[in-house]
């Protein structure tokens, strides 16, 4: 019996964790890892198959694209940066003592996660565009970066809360206030927890800013439905934009792969 009762409490702790990023390659997981080692070498050496031995059109369609691959980078980083100070207010508002700040925070998650990415950019750009005349780009940063700031408010929140209440305890024995403890002790303690999920926010916030390009904003994939529009290639150049959003996620995976290993042997 004290045997179950054990395996129950073990049961109870176990965590499964599944965002909406991709899956990330670890070593301890032989399997995921000989799929990403596939999964991008395979995709590179088609897109080099492809514009070595048929240049028409899938040569022009890379030549084409480029900056579209720069502009798509800019929003998620721009989007990103916005996300994470609006998670780390709504993080702190989340574990606040103070009723109204946190039943706001709480109250900011729950719509923002309830309502579609896509909603939010029309509504953002469309609707508050009668209001605010914004441009699209500004528009489509300011979306992602409310709707991911909802997401990294609960990584936040996750990552504070993991600390040991001690180290807050010992910071105030020292003579510190909750928010000089909460700066200098809590905060780069909750880095190291909260850098993984944020990296894997940050891969996915890269394939949903493919969204941007109904606002008209001229990222891979907006240049892609141009080069289709003008050449009538679409299959060949939804290809080459899949095969192109599929290496830049792979690679970014891993980054985010390696970061996870050297904080654990940290």
């Amino acid at each position: 019996m004290a045997q179950i009762k054990s395996n129950k409490a073990q049961t109870r702790k176990t965590v499964i964790a599944i965002g909406d990023g991709p899956a990330i390659p670890s070593k301890k997981d032989a399997g995921l890892f000989t799929a990403w080692r596939v999964s991008l070498v395979g995709a590179i050496a088609i897109i080099a198959f492809l514009v070595t031995f048929k240049q028409d059109p899938y040569l022009a369609i890379l030549k084409f694209v480029p900056d579209g691959i720069l502009i798509t980078f800019q929003v998620t980083v721009e989007s990103i940066i916005l996300a994470l100070v609006i998670g780390l207010f709504t993080g702190l508002g989340r574990i606040s003592k103070n009723r109204i700040i946190n039943g706001i925070a709480s109250v900011y998650v729950e719509v923002i996660r309830g309502i579609p990415l896509l909603v939010q950019l029309f509504y953002i750009y469309f609707a508050l565009g009668r209001v605010v005349n914004l441009p699209a780009m500004v528009s489509a940063i300011i979306a992602m970066g409310i709707c991911y700031g909802a997401y990294m408010g609960e990584i936040f929140r996750a990552g504070i809360e993991s600390i040991h209440k001690g180290q807050m305890e010992a910071a105030r024995s020292l003579g510190m206030t909750n928010a000089q403890a909460m700066r200098h002790v809590i905060l780069p303690q909750a880095f190291k927890t909260i850098l993984p999920p944020i990296g894997n926010e940050f891969v996915a916030l890269l394939k949903d800013s493919s969204l941007v390009s109904i606002l008209a904003v001229s990222d891979l994939l907006r240049r892609g439905r141009e080069f289709a529009s003008q050449s009538f290639n679409y299959f060949e150049t939804y290809t080459m934009v899949a095969l192109v959003y599929l290496v830049i996620t792979l690679f970014l995976s891993k980054i985010v792969s390696i970061m996870e290993e050297r904080i654990s042997v940290d």
